[in-house]
């Protein structure tokens, strides 16, 4: 293969990599990292630079130098087609069998992730795009080791919409001027590229999902993106539509701003809920016992300060016009256990409940089986509509210092909690490191999101001198060191093939340095 002047693909060529990695998609992501990446370096600076100022004992607000674009009136552009009727969404990553089953499932979208529930492996990079290339022709298909055979049905398919890697992330394996590529600008040219045309000659359009942005400038960037990439491939202005995932807790004090950015190209804003919860310990982890969550999973969504979050979202979409799109529900049925599928039906259907009579225009499921839930749910709230843009929620106000109410948060810091965390954690970066970046763990379905979680509450927990409700014994890392030890200890095969992924959690849940993303450690350690 040859590459463009400046151009090096350093991972290895398997069958069939020339389709996607051509010299003119190369050119593309040349001319993107060359015209954007020194703004997103920028970008990710301020972030430290805010980070800094929390810790140092700053408080988020609304930004005075916006107020004007809070208090005007202005709308985003109308729904794209396809994305009209939203009110259940199937995310997961772009492995084949996933691809098919995600797009034959009934949901009105999937969000094809390259991101949290992916893990950025060379062979997953390249393979999640010839996989949408292939199914947006109608090509692909599927069989199993045990000689299942998967394959797309005739009949309307979901409206895929791609998530790709956070502004932080980067991939090695495409380096331009000798410099990593933005993981962002990589996973968004490649499918841009081969795809947005594919899919305005079907009637629909190139749909994304941006993570993990924590400003309106943040948002600024990725429209330009949007404008140079769509200018360079003689795509209409406006033809690109995103949902901003607000999942960190900047974010939810800039979201007017956010959908204002990108008006042109917005197709509205999600409830990132557990990136979210990350997002509050990490940004406020040394900030004592004000900012002090308890068990994980004792953080719901009716907790004071999420439903700050989510309440103040949808009012501000639908004020906008604008999608606003629920979160995850991470309980995973069992087909082999009807009390446990039982139980897990019954939280989603009051999780979606929730969302639909709030007025959210339609939720977030991680397993075809609860495609139904959420669309029965929706149905009885919706009925003939499409979405529920017409309830403008006027009634609701939420001040900053809502948002910031973890203190009001109940729940306690247990040895059980404690256990949960380690083991989610060595159970989900062992699979990462393998290539797997969604992992049924307890039920739960686990992506990087739950897993930083769980590792950044440990880090607060040891970091604040926490002491066990329960045992009366302060968390330290000793402490971690063993129960980590004790739950290896319980799962199948041999203690070390749990010993990287060990290392690698002590490594972001012990230190004394708070890594900002468990993932970019790891990824150092891929190949």
């Amino acid at each position: 293969m040859t590459s463009p002047a400046g151009v090096e693909v350093t991972g290895p060529m398997h069958p069939r990599y020339d389709e996607i990695l051509t010299p003119e998609a190369l050119a593309f992501l040349a001319d993107l990292h060359r015209a954007f990446d020194a703004r997103r370096r920028d970008l990710l600076d301020r972030r430290r630079r805010r980070e800094a100022e929390l810790t140092d004992g700053a408080l988020l607000d609304f930004l005075p130098e916006t107020r004007e674009i809070r208090e005007a009136d202005w709308r985003v552009a109308e729904p794209a087609p396809g994305l009209v009727d939203r009110r259940v969404e199937i995310t997961g990553p772009t492995d084949a069998k996933m691809t098919i089953n995600a797009l034959n499932s009934g949901a009105k979208v999937w969000l094809a992730d390259h991101e949290d529930a992916n893990t950025p492996l060379w062979q997953n990079v390249v393979s999640g795009q010839l996989n949408l290339r292939d199914a947006i022709d109608r090509k692909l298909d599927f069989t199993s080791p045990e000689g299942k055979q998967y394959a797309l049905h005739d009949g309307e398919l979901a409206t895929i919409v791609v998530r790709p890697r956070g502004w932080h992330l980067t991939e090695k394996h495409i380096l331009v001027d000798g410099e990593r590529t933005s993981g962002s600008l990589v996973d968004f040219g490649l499918y841009f590229f081969h795809c947005a045309r594919r899919q305005l000659d079907r009637g629909a359009g190139p749909y994304f999902y941006l993570p993990k942005m924590e400003s309106h400038l943040e948002a600024r960037l990725w429209n330009d993106v949007f404008l140079a990439a769509q200018e360079r491939l003689g795509i209409p202005r406006g033809t690109i539509r995103a949902t901003v995932l607000i999942e960190t807790f900047p974010a939810a004090y800039e979201m007017d701003e956010i959908l204002y950015e990108l008006r042109e190209h917005s197709a509205g804003l999600n409830a990132g809920r557990w990136d979210y919860m990350f997002s509050v310990i990490k940004k406020f982890r040394t900030r004592g016992r004000d900012f002090l969550l308890p068990d994980r999973n004792a953080v719901t969504m009716t907790v004071p300060f999420m439903r700050a979050y989510t309440e103040l979202l949808v009012r501000t979409c639908h004020r906008r016009g604008a999608h606003a799109i629920g979160g995850m529900a991470a309980f995973i049925p069992s087909r082999r256990d009807p009390q446990v599928n039982e139980i897990a039906l019954t939280k989603v259907r009051d999780d979606k409940t929730r969302e639909a009579d709030d007025g959210f225009d339609g939720s977030w499921v991680a397993h075809p089986d609860l495609v139904p839930v959420c669309r029965q749910v929706f149905d009885q709230v919706l009925g003939d509509r499409p979405n529920q843009l017409d309830r403008a929620r006027e009634e609701v106000r939420v001040s900053a210092a809502e948002l910031l109410d973890v203190r009001s948060t109940p729940g306690q810091h247990t040895e059980a909690g404690l256990r949960n965390a380690v083991s989610v954690g060595v159970q989900y970066l062992a699979a990462w490191l393998r290539g797997t970046g969604a992992v049924a763990i307890f039920n739960l379905m686990e992506d990087a999101a739950t897993a930083e979680i769980s590792r950044s509450q440990v880090w607060q927990w040891l970091h604040n001198d926490v002491t066990l409700d329960d045992t009366g014994e302060r968390v330290s890392r000793e402490l971690v060191e063993r129960i980590a030890d004790e739950e290896i200890g319980k799962l199948p095969g041999d203690p070390g093939d749990y010993a990287e992924a060990r290392a690698l959690f002590m490594e972001v849940a012990v230190a004394d340095d708070f890594a900002d993303f468990l993932t970019v450690p790891a990824y150092e350690r891929m190949p």
